[in-house]
């Protein structure tokens, strides 16, 4: 990846607002990636409506049309390679990834998920975080390997669990959350100040203000 803008494809299966955060990021001067492409699993997908209004090229790939996964990440690989396209994020995109494709495309391979990994990965996070009586909750990015939300951590975001909540004014919170970090995160990774190593994740900034904006929302 050594051009000066990364070419960032989108994976998305819904309405896309962390699609819609990162193409608000990427028309910022200076920001270090363009959104290249986007690709549903979904012809229904409201995030294809986002990328239609951003002039950012789309695919719709439905596995079940082409013949099952194997068939889907051919497609979507060939889709990858025509758009020249250097890192991979995962925006609200609802189907797992086979260990053959995730292998290619290793440390270029990120997703956002709702939880402060490593509690409640999988669905339900907001439920399942009020029914642990937790006290913080958030999200984070990581490099994506071959379990389910278990790949290295790039960075996280916590926001306060309130008495009241319920759990869609906790999604909500999270939510906002999420579109901050997610720009942020591909913004280091592009410019090589975080990196996937063996066994983790490696800063290379020696700023101190870079590790305090992945520890603290608050510096988002």
């Amino acid at each position: 990846m050594s051009r000066l803008r990364k070419r960032v494809a989108v994976l998305i299966s819904g309405r896309g607002s962390n699609l819609q955060a990162l193409i608000d990021a990427a028309v910022g001067e200076g920001f270090p990636a363009e959104i290249a492409l986007v690709v549903s699993d979904r012809p229904d997908a409201q995030g294809l409506q986002r990328a239609e209004r951003a002039g950012v090229a789309s695919r719709v790939l439905v596995p079940k049309e082409l013949g099952g996964r194997a068939a889907f990440e051919q497609a979507l690989e060939q889709a990858l390679r025509e758009a020249d396209i250097d890192l991979i994020c995962l925006a609200g995109f609802m189907r797992i990834l086979g260990a053959d494709f995730v292998g290619r495309w290793q440390g270029r391979l990120i997703n956002i998920h709702p939880s402060l990994l490593p509690a409640f990965p999988g669905l339900d996070t907001h439920q399942r975080a009020l029914e642990a009586g937790v006290k913080l909750h958030g999200c984070s990015v990581h490099f994506v390997d071959s379990g389910v939300d278990r790949g290295p951590i790039i960075g996280q975001a916590a926001v306060p669990v309130l008495p009241d909540d319920e759990p869609d004014s906790l999604a909500a919170r999270v939510l906002t959350a999420e579109h901050s970090l997610y720009p942020r995160c591909l913004e280091l990774i592009c410019l090589s100040k975080i990196q996937l190593l063996e066994g983790g994740v490696k800063s290379t900034s020696s700023a101190p203000a870079e590790s305090a904006i992945l520890a603290n929302p608050d510096r988002l």
